[in-house]
């Protein structure tokens, strides 16, 4: 079973502040929307490597991995960062890996053992270390071009540009980082997507932590994954849990967040909402991309909460548990909407807990907190046991 300190381990990022001896945005610049930012740039850098060069399992775990590194080192400086992994890599790494244990030994699947071997084997998930790699210079580097205009004047923001350029160059170890490079629509792309760092959740209410659309969308991503470890999900169950559950709000980039209080105020107004999603995502995502991704990413974000198999070539919508019981395969590429939707229900859970946990206590906290809960007390989604992870965050 997922333990309550590492879903609340999981929020801690949201409060790491970056680039903080920098002028900056108030948005969207926490330790959880750039390891956000940097998995979408991981998508897209792996696709441009192709299929059968890399395995989606171990790059979407390696990324798992390294934000969880990530979050337990807190905000260091990255040129101090990288000198302590260069001259004490090895013992840092033990220690984060001892810090972790009680959190991630009760996962199934391995996946503290794969973490292990991923911080102690340089040989292990070498191809899909690169990808992550240049995703995360990548994603720094879109970060950097926001607040370099405004530190023109700020001590050694040139020294800064160049260790960011020279850490982007020495990451042109792999063919999928070249396409990247020589496509300027895959990187309109993901600068698009850079406009959900800046969407605030809960608009209409004051929160504590401010969190923004990105960053619950990877929330959403590592709790559907750790989910699907649950009910031993086949590989590409699991693949597809993380990366539907990683884009899952990503029409929200063009329609911005409405929230469901709106949506349900009109009857018929959620699925009108929906139709301009999808028209949206015609017009202005899919001619940005390879005409073979869409279909994925179409998967991925039409009737996102739906759980779904493909058999002989179409979509058909099902239940998880009927996944759990015929289509655990491979073959059926499952995806699991309800799992999606009971995490990223858990995600807004915890806004509103961390919130009112902080002492901000406004009315529509309160209610999404309290209305939240009712809804899963006691609930299963495919045998995972909704109920006590509410339950866990209990005020």
């Amino acid at each position: 079973m997922i333990r309550k300190s590492l879903i609340a381990l999981i929020y801690e990022a949201a409060s790491i502040q970056r680039w903080n001896d920098h002028i900056r945005p108030w948005a969207g610049f926490t330790e959880l929307d750039k390891q956000a930012h940097k998995l979408f740039y991981t998508y897209v850098l792996s696709k441009c490597e192709g299929e059968g060069n890399y395995d989606p399992l171990l790059l979407l775990e390696g990324g798992i991995f390294e934000f969880l590194h990530r979050v337990v080192l807190t905000d260091i400086k990255p040129p101090i960062y990288h000198k302590l992994m260069q001259e004490k890599g090895a013992q840092i790494n033990d220690w984060i890996l001892e810090e972790l244990r009680g959190q991630l030994e009760p996962l199934k699947g391995g996946f503290y053992e794969k973490m292990q071997r991923y911080f102690r084997d340089e040989s292990y998930a070498a191809k899909e270390k690169q990808i992550l790699k240049a995703a995360h210079y990548f994603a720094t580097d879109w970060e950097f071009s926001v607040i370099y205009p405004q530190n023109l004047n700020t001590f050694g923001i040139e020294q800064v540009k160049s260790e960011v350029a020279r850490g982007l160059a020495a990451c042109s170890t792999f063919s999928g980082f070249h396409v990247f490079s020589a496509n300027p629509d895959l990187k309109e792309f993901l600068s698009l997507i850079g406009k959900l760092r800046y969407q605030q959740r809960w608009s209409r209410a004051v929160r504590m932590p401010q969190t923004f659309v990105m960053g619950h969308m990877l929330v959403v991503a590592i709790l559907a994954y750790f989910c699907s470890l649950e009910v031993e999900a086949c590989e590409k169950r699991l693949v597809n849990n993380f990366f539907g559950a990683l884009f899952h709000d990503l029409p929200e980039v063009l329609t911005r967040d409405i929230v469901s209080p709106v949506k349900a105020s009109v009857k018929g107004l959620d699925d009108i909402i929906k139709e301009i999603e999808t028209e949206q995502m015609q017009t202005v995502i899919y001619p940005l991309l390879p005409e073979e991704w869409k279909k994925e990413l179409g998967y991925f974000t039409q009737d996102e909460f739906t759980s779904k198999i493909v058999m002989d070539g179409a979509v058909r919508y099902t239940t998880s548990a009927e996944i759990n019981e015929q289509y655990n395969q491979d073959c059926y590429e499952p995806i699991d909407g309800e799992i999606i939707r009971g995490c990223d229900h858990l995600s807004a859970y915890m806004e509103a807990y961390l919130s009112l946990r902080y002492g901000v206590q406004s009315e529509q906290i309160q209610s999404g907190y309290h209305n939240l809960f009712e809804k899963y007390e006691n609930r299963q989604i495919a045998g995972i046991d909704f109920g006590q992870l509410f339950d866990y965050f209990r005020i």
